[in-house]
């Protein structure tokens, strides 16, 4: 799956992505970039 990442400023793919439930009941997936070690979001369902 792809997410924007903003250190970087690109979309790239999402490295140990994993499904998660935000505070207001919304499937997410949470990650972190492959090349800066950022944390990734991207919500809707994965």
């Amino acid at each position: 799956m792809q997410g924007y990442c903003v250190k970087c400023r690109t979309k790239r793919e999402i490295r140990n992505a994993k499904s998660i439930t935000m505070k207001n009941s919304k499937p997410a997936t949470q990650g972190v970039c492959p090349v800066c070690s950022t944390k990734m979001f991207r919500i809707g369902k994965s």
